[in-house]
């Protein structure tokens, strides 16, 4: 193959498109006995998969209480209502908007603080300067994966008698300190839509050690009844479906391989990828372990030749699909611009990694040998970056 890349007339590495990502599913027939009986039951909500699906989560995150919602979104809702929060919520910006959306539904406004240019999480330090006599929570996430650092937040949140809750979105599979993440704060909050690597469609799951707030939860997602029709909580319908259950039960069982599997490939990534310049990587910590529901690079446009923008458009035209996490960040939505005009400041490693950071092909049955491909499409593009930049001009 000619090295001279397709955006320059050469003929893209991969000859269909290279899909950002595919959700890693069970055979239909493993799951067609479980369907049928459901169908036969006539029991399409609230069943024994949805009871079996929540007790073998909370065993393998180590918390008392499971409880499946119909998304994260939601669940995040519910915990903030749950809990009584109410003035401010210290909160990152860089991070998908279903984070912070939930804070107004609920009332709360929003603080946004800056993240470790790192390791791309909330920033303990930050965090603790931005606490003021108003603060009721702090919101971590973890980041494509990535563990937040768990310890430093609890701490923080005990001293200043703060609630603390983890947006979990992409951490099924996500270790530690050697532990499935779930345990610290008062609730994490995952996803388990069709990106994440635990899937029952559309879902989401809470895990809780707090006997009271898992009782909520459980009323909150039956409308806020408790089967007497009166109200105790502004609930809603957040209900998993039994079909959920049952999907999320056969994904659980394929969690470790296809979570080991996406580190795999991150390496892969990382070796293919080591001496392009301009090109760093997340930083995952000792004792740590990333999900990778996202692989993601930051681009130095200066020292790779092009901008993360003109990288991806040169990687579509070699037929790689990929995708620009969080830009804009959250701060810089037209919803969020009076909460942040009226907060001030700056938070420059969130702008930075937001204008510089790519997210590449990542899925649990992505054959390595297209990650080489991708790899050698973005050393080539490296390669002539300086005939690209000219040409784009």
């Amino acid at each position: 193959m000619s090295d001279k890349p397709a955006i320059l007339g050469g003929a893209p590495i991969f000859a269909t498109r290279q899909p950002f990502e595919r959700p890693t599913l069970p055979p239909y027939a493993s799951i067609a006995a479980e369907l049928e009986a459901i169908l036969d039951s006539g029991m399409l909500t609230k069943g024994h998969y949805l009871d079996e699906f929540e007790a073998r989560l909370a065993q393998h995150l180590g918390v008392r209480h499971a409880v499946g919602v119909s998304s994260c979104t939601i669940g995040l809702l519910l915990v903030y209502k749950a809990l009584g929060l109410a003035g401010e919520v210290i909160v990152p910006s860089f991070t998908f908007m279903a984070t912070v959306h939930p804070l107004l539904w609920t009332g709360l406004r929003p603080v946004f603080v800056d993240v470790d240019p790192y390791t791309w999480n909330v920033d303990p330090a930050r965090v603790e300067a931005a606490i003021t006599p108003r603060t009721s929570a702090i919101v971590a996430v973890h980041v494509f994966g990535n563990p937040a650092s768990a310890t430093e937040l609890e701490d923080t949140a005990r001293r200043h008698g703060l609630q603390l809750i983890f947006d979990a979105a992409h951490a099924f599979g996500t270790w530690y300190r050697g532990q499935p993440v779930g345990a610290h704060g008062v609730a994490h909050v995952f996803s388990t839509s069709p990106t994440k690597p635990l899937v029952t469609g559309e879902g989401g799951v809470v895990a809780t050690n707090d006997d009271g707030l898992a009782g909520l939860l459980r009323v909150g997602r039956e409308y806020g009844n408790q089967g007497d029709y009166d109200s105790v909580f502004p609930g809603l319908n957040a209900r998993m479906q039994e079909y959920s259950a049952v999907l999320g039960l056969k994904t659980l069982d394929t969690l470790e391989a296809n979570v080991q599997a996406r580190n795999a490939l991150a390496q892969a990534y990382q070796r293919g990828l080591a001496d392009v310049p301009g090109l760093t990587f997340q930083r995952v910590l000792p004792g740590d372990r990333c999900s990778y529901k996202d692989l993601t690079v930051m681009v130095d446009g200066a020292a790779f030749g092009l901008s993360r923008d003109r990288l991806a458009q040169a990687l579509l035209a070699e037929g790689v699909d990929t995708r620009r996490y969080y830009d804009p960040p959250v701060h810089r939505h037209t919803l969020y611009q009076p909460y942040w005009q009226q907060q001030g400041g700056f938070l420059p490693v969130t702008d930075r990694l937001s204008a510089q950071t790519l997210s590449l092909p990542m899925y649990a049955h992505l054959p390595v040998e297209s990650v080489d491909a991708v790899c050698e499409a973005v050393r080539r593009i490296q390669r002539h970056a300086a005939q690209i930049a000219r040409r784009m001009d």
